[in-house]
């Protein structure tokens, strides 16, 4: 078993308000064995001189799409499988070596990609999954273009959703996906950006819909998670029961205080829509989804701002795709332009555990957590560009124990 000592540097761990100076951190196989603000004696483990660099836990974004190796999703949905998954493989190992040691995938990733990580045969973030994501036919999972009559395609690797009317194909839908592995239970309830019939504003899934997938999702102990961007879209879903609200650009402050008392949280996913606006066409976005992008670009540094006086609380999520996976860690400074920065790192890091079912295991530095730690030059917390530039300001990245990138003397 391996075991390594890492000393002589700052310890950043988020319950805190910053780093710590003067501690010690042991980590033992895959876990971290013991922190202490003296010295840690250990015969065996190997020591890390961190130079006065941050030591501070891995990333984790709950927000991402890792099949999506393309912005043009039909394309991407017409690849084979094989070479689907071959490319999700290289997305995950992107995200890795950013700093991202765990996402939360919100459609399209499968128990085959998640089992395939775990077990070392991918070298990549560990994935927590909901599976295709459920969507009405004409909603956001459904890609076809108006003058296409011809069966969606749904089996494929590089597809991201299935299309199921009516309750008790909700139900069967949401069984099979959590019998197939499923962590979680996602929905699209409302119009979306890349998805070429469907306005924002649109209404996705009747109410019994949405409670339906609700109770199977409750009924195996876990909840869904809705695509949704309108204010009316969002109150609808939290009244049958949703938890995890993504996106949520325009909400407003009397449904942000609703969802807030009934536990619910938010992934915003601001950095996707600037992308999407300066990038999205040249990588094969439609023009009828880059025409939607300013109606939700506009409102979400706003919603920041009203989910955080509502008591909302907030995980961190990119929604990058294809060609744009690239800016994945561009999220922090846009978040904080509105947000203190402990509270945006804490979304990435000790609430976004939470959310991916992980509290106490990802997102701290305490003993019995899962050593997956990072190295940066430097307190993210003064100097966001320590986490941006594809890691070039992270010498060392470590997952369950392991080193997966390791540049000190």
């Amino acid at each position: 078993m391996s075991s390594y000592l890492f000393t002589n540097g700052r310890v950043l761990d988020p319950r805190g308000e910053g780093p710590r100076d003067g501690m010690e951190v042991l980590v033992e196989g895959a876990v971290i064995r013991e922190v202490s603000d003296r010295p840690i004696r250990s015969d065996v483990a190997t020591r890390i001189d961190l130079g006065g660099r941050v030591l501070m836990p891995g990333l984790i974004d709950a927000h991402v799409h890792v099949v999506a190796a393309m912005a043009n999703l039909a394309a991407n949905a017409l690849q084979p499988s094989s070479l689907a998954a071959f490319r999700a493989a290289e997305v995950m190992r992107g995200m890795l070596m950013r700093g991202f040691t765990t996402v939360r995938d919100l459609a399209g990733a499968d128990r085959g990609l998640a089992d395939a990580q775990a077990l070392g045969l991918i070298t990549g973030s560990r994935l927590i999954i909901c599976g295709k994501a459920l969507s009405q036919t004409g909603g956001h999972s459904d890609g076809r273009a108006r003058s296409d009559d011809r069966a969606p395609l749904e089996s494929r690797v590089g597809v991201m959703g299935r299309l199921v009317d009516g309750v008790d194909a909700v139900r069967r839908a949401a069984r099979e996906e959590l019998r197939a592995g499923a962590d979680f239970i996602k929905v699209m309830a409302n119009g979306g950006v890349a998805s070429p019939t469907d306005p924002i504003h649109m209404l996705q899934f009747s109410r019994d819909e949405l409670r339906a997938a609700v109770e199977e999702a409750e009924n195996s102990g876990t909840y869904v998670a809705a695509h949704l961007y309108t204010d009316e879209a969002i109150r609808r879903a939290v009244e049958c029961g949703v938890v995890s609200l993504e996106h949520c650009n325009l909400i407003r402050p009397e449904t942000a205080r609703l969802a807030a008392e009934r536990g619910c949280y938010a992934v915003p996913t601001l950095i996707t829509y600037e992308k999407l606006a300066s990038e999205g066409a040249r990588w094969g976005l439609g023009p009828d989804s880059v025409a939607k992008i300013e109606t939700v670009r506009r409102g979400g540094m706003e919603s920041l701002a009203i989910m955080r006086e509502a008591g909302l609380e907030m995980a961190y999520g990119s929604d990058l795709l294809g060609e744009m996976h690239c800016y994945q860690s561009e999220e922090f400074a846009l978040r904080a332009r509105v947000l203190p920065g402990i509270e945006v790192l804490r979304s990435a890091t000790t609430f976004a555990a939470k959310v991916c079912g992980l509290e106490g295991r990802a997102g701290v530095i305490e003993p019995g957590a899962d050593a997956d730690l990072l190295v940066v030059e430097d307190n993210p917390l003064k100097d966001w560009s320590v986490l941006e530039n594809q890691g070039a300001r992270m010498p060392v990245i470590m997952q369950a124990g392991r080193f997966v990138k390791m540049q000190l003397s």
